[in-house]
């Protein structure tokens, strides 16, 4: 997944995004299967399960049979076709979730060899706070950052100060 780059400043972001907001008593549904940041995640004392793999477009059942308290999705809904479902599906009180935003200079990413690894989605910050507002899910708080590399152009020199990741902790509404 990470064999060229490892995105050390997008995991010390999140990582104390989510120490900001979740204990480390509180279980957490990481979507996703396991990875990097699910295994930082455990280091750091968490208790976190994974789901396995399935599509969370048509598969909710990590969803709903899940007792975890606290859902994370870190870079998922990109991915999906319909992230509104398994946003609704959510059975926890609780998520912390990122995405990748929309970079007006750069088309949406795009694997050619993994079907699995496309962005379907890439949101600018009011429409992922519309998609969970209507899904059921008030933002309580959110945090952007930028993420420069080390390459000479004009795209390069856009993507440091250009945030390029958004981070949201979310309450389900009551009611």
């Amino acid at each position: 997944m990470y064999e060229k780059t490892y995105p050390s400043k997008r995991f010390q972001h999140t990582l104390e995004f989510l120490k900001k907001h979740i204990s480390t008593e509180e279980t957490i549904l990481d979507l996703g299967v396991e990875n990097p940041f699910s295994k930082i995640m455990k280091e750091q004392g968490y208790s976190v399960e994974n789901t396995k793999g399935e599509d969370l477009d048509t598969d909710f059942s990590s969803l709903t049979d899940s007792d975890a308290q606290v859902v994370t999705a870190f870079e998922i809904f990109e991915h999906l076709l319909a992230p509104f479902n398994p946003l609704r599906e959510i059975k926890a009180d609780k998520l912390v979730a990122s995405i990748p935003l929309k970079l007006w200079f750069s088309p949406a990413y795009r694997s050619k060899t993994d079907p699995w690894d496309r962005h379907y989605h890439e949101f600018e910050d009011w429409q992922f706070d519309w998609l969970l507002e209507k899904a059921g899910w008030e933002i309580k708080d959110s945090a952007k950052w930028t993420n420069p590399v080390k390459k000479l152009g004009i795209r390069p020199l856009l993507r440091s100060f250009t945030p390029r990741y958004y981070i949201v902790y979310a309450v389900r509404k009551q009611g």
